[in-house]
């Protein structure tokens, strides 16, 4: 598995734990239980674990930036991807900015709707300034 694939397994957990109300640690363990799973068990179960410990820290930084938008009003998606951006960015000192940033917005873009990839692009542009 890829850092990148690690990322949408990630998301697709938080997803799930949002969305469908699932306990975070059995939403996890289904997840680091697929086919595939692999060496990045410990980046996904991190990824995870810390955008959702550290969700209301990154909500703040990101709040201010959301232009006449709260983050009540976005996609869920778009929401998610954000907070685990925002703690990749400021959380994983081994991930460079620009990577975080610029996998968020591919994330955005596979996931989300047809502008997600620039509204994502420009919020963490603005946190990583």
């Amino acid at each position: 598995m890829t850092r990148r694939q690690a990322r949408e397994l990630a998301l697709q957990t938080l997803f799930s734990i949002d969305i469908g109300k699932h306990d975070p640690q059995a939403a996890l363990d289904d997840a680091l239980t697929r086919p595939g799973a692999g060496d990045e068990r410990t980046f996904v179960r991190d990824l995870v674990l810390g955008t959702l410990d550290h969700a209301a820290q990154s909500d703040e930084i990101v709040t201010p930036l959301l232009q006449d938008w709260t983050l009540d009003r976005i996609p869920t998606v778009d929401r998610l991807i954000l907070r685990m951006a925002v703690y990749e960015m400021q959380h994983c000192p081994e991930t460079p900015r620009v990577v975080a940033i610029n996998e968020a917005i591919e994330l955005a873009k596979k996931f989300s709707t047809e502008d997600s990839g620039r509204f994502v692009n420009g919020v963490l542009s603005n946190v990583a300034a």
